[in-house]
Formats: structure tokens, sequence, C-alpha cells
């Protein structure tokens, strides 16, 4: 399971400095100018994994396989886009095609560098995008919830569940609230709102994008953000643009002692990986041999069939059992041989819900 971010925001706010040094490519055109970003930029990156490392160690496999994120970086909105101004139309298109939202604010005063708005305000700037989304959703509903209604009292069990959990949706719009406050009461309504594709109902990740000097500690403007964040249950992370952009052209082993000059531990590639993760609800499990070690991604919750099937839908299909070790047992227990040795291989059924770090081997018969 791969997931896909879309990478918003006002125009010439570093998004596509962001993208670049993320996906190390200069795929999308960086420029100081609005909408340089015509189409949606696409870019695939390996998740960095220190646990996936000990168990290639430990498994002496021949190479290791990180799972991936995929990052879109989206054409800059501005205010009407939800009535088509600018390239309104196809950011709304493009934007619901993505799992999370990566809402890139710019937090830096550099006066060289052009304000769509003519001022640097990034609460202001994240008012504008969410207000153009809930105009959009709002817009979408109020054309669609007065037909599910009728279909509703007409019988329609379907139509019940999707007037339900998107009526309480448009009433949240109706009082400037995103979708993403909807509660839906059962699976079924919680499937509907998900079919429902509402813009304002996909987690967002807020970055703060800050000057280099700021990286470490982060700044006022970023304060603002991180409180904004925290009063939506949403999550925000600091990071400078163009330090990633200067990462990226660094050798592998220069990159730690330069962030050790910064009084950084890590890239913002990796907290925004860390981000995204808590913000979607996923975990890694993973598997070991010879040949590979592997990292992939399920959403918290999933039991071991599901797993399989992010392998192959055959594995998932003819599942039988999942050999599973943990990964602190794996380790301390010098992989699968000591595991099953010291009974710390579980061979574990159809009910099981995956744990964060599992190391599985798949049985199965189809």
């Amino acid at each position: 399971m791969g997931f896909r971010c879309g990478i918003v925001g006002l125009p010439n706010v570093g998004k596509s400095t962001l993208f670049n040094a993320l996906t190390e490519t200069a795929a999308a055109q960086a420029a100081n100018y609005p909408f340089c970003t015509i189409e949606p930029n696409v870019g695939r990156v390996a998740v960095p994994d220190a646990r996936l490392d000990r168990i290639r160690e430990i498994a002496a496999s021949a190479q290791e396989i990180e799972t991936q994120i995929e990052f879109v970086d989206i054409a800059g909105l501005v205010r009407g886009a939800s009535k088509g101004e600018g390239l309104g139309n196809q950011f709304l298109a493009n934007i619901r095609e993505v799992d999370a939202i990566v809402h890139v604010l710019r937090c830096f005063e550099e006066g060289d560098v052009t304000h769509v708005e003519g001022r640097v305000d990034p609460i202001a700037d994240a008012d504008t995008v969410e207000t153009e989304l809930m105009l959009a959703d709002l817009d979408s509903l109020e054309r669609r919830v007065p037909n599910l209604v009728k279909k509703a009292q007409q019988g329609d069990k379907e139509a019940k569940v999707e007037a339900s959990v998107l009526g309480q949706a448009l009433d949240l719009l109706r009082e400037s609230k995103p979708a993403r406050l909807t509660q839906p009461k059962d699976v079924e309504e919680e499937k509907a709102l998900q079919r429902a594709q509402l813009l304002t109902a996909k987690p967002v990740l807020y970055v703060c994008n800050v000057d280099e000097g700021d990286a470490a500690s982060g700044n006022a403007l970023s304060a603002r953000v991180e409180d904004k964040a925290k009063a939506e249950g949403a999550v925000a992370v600091v990071i400078s643009a163009a330090i990633e952009a200067e990462i990226a052209t660094l050798p592998e082993e220069e990159r730690d002692a330069f962030l050790s000059d910064l009084g950084l531990e890590e890239t913002g590639l990796n907290r925004m990986i860390n981000a995204a993760y808590q913000l979607l609800g996923l975990i890694t499990f993973y598997t070991a041999g010879p040949k590979e070690s592997r990292a992939w991604t399920v959403r918290k919750g999933a039991k071991a069939p599901e797993a399989a099937g992010e392998i192959h839908s055959d594995f998932e299909r003819g599942f039988i059992r999942a050999e599973t070790i943990g990964y602190d047992d794996f380790i301390t227990c010098g992989g699968e041989s000591g595991a099953r040795d010291a009974g710390k291989l579980r061979s574990e059924g159809k009910e099981y819900v995956v744990k964060d770090g599992d190391v599985m081997l798949f049985r199965f018969n189809v």
C-alpha cells in the first residue's frame, strides 16, 4: 500500500522547491512567479527505515526494498479557485486523487520572493486554501444531498446511509467547518464518506517553510501554524525547503555532518514521512529472506490476510496462516531461526491484527 500526498499552497510559498528536494529531481519547475507548476508533478521516494537496515543485515538478504510514498506537486491555488479562478478547476480535480494534503505555508520574510497577495501571513494563507476547498465541497453537497434525501424517503437503503453522513458534512460546511469533523456512526457511513471524495475530509499536514536559520527551532510564524494545527487535531512540521534542496545535492555520506552543523537530527523528508504515517494511521510490516528484505505499508488495524494482500492478491485469497515474529524478537534472537528456537515465532490466523514492526511469512494455497 503506497499512499499519495498532494503538496498544495498558494503560489510562491516553496511548494515546488520542496517537491524537487524531496524527490531529488528538478522535474517541477521552481520559479518566482505564479503557476510555474502547470501539470501535477509526481515523484516517488523511498521511506528511510533503520529497522529494515537491521533486518536485512541479520537475514543476510541480497537487497532491501523500502516502502514508498508518492508526492504530487499540485499547481498553486488562488482566491476564487472554487469558481474556476486561476487554475482552480484543475487544482480541485488533482487534489481529489490524493490520500492526504501537505499544505505548505510561507513562514519566512524574504522580501525578494513575491507573495501572490502581497503579505506574509501563513494563517491567512491556510484559511484561503481551506475556504476554497470548503466552497467546492459545499457546492457539491448542496446539489447531491437533496437527491439522496428524496431517494432515502423512497426506501433506498444506500441513499439513507449517504444522506445521513453527507447531510452531517453539509451542516458542518454551512458553519464554515471542514468535512473532516464529520463523525460517521458506523462502518457503512464511514465508507460512504470516503466514496464522496470530499476535499475537506482529507487529513492535513501543515508544512512551515522557514529560512535556513529557523530550521532547527522554527519562528513566530511557524509557532502560529503549530497552534492552529493543535487546535484542529492536525499535524505541523517545520522545514526549510532551501536546506532540503541543498541536502538533495550532497553525497549520502556528507548529509549527517551537514545536518549536525545546522542543529538538525534528521532531514525534513523524514519528519514529513513520520508525520504522514501518523496522520494516515499507517504501520509497517516486513518480509525477510535470502533474496530480499522488504518493508510494506498497511493501515493500522489491518488483519493478517489484508497484509498478505499487499504482497499479492493470491496471498490474501488463499491465506492459511502468517508465521510472525515481532521486530524486537527478530533482532534479539538473531533472525528467524533463533526466534523459532526461542519460541518467539507465532502462527497467526485470519483474525490476527498486524502490529507495527512484525516480520511475517505468509502461508497460502490457491
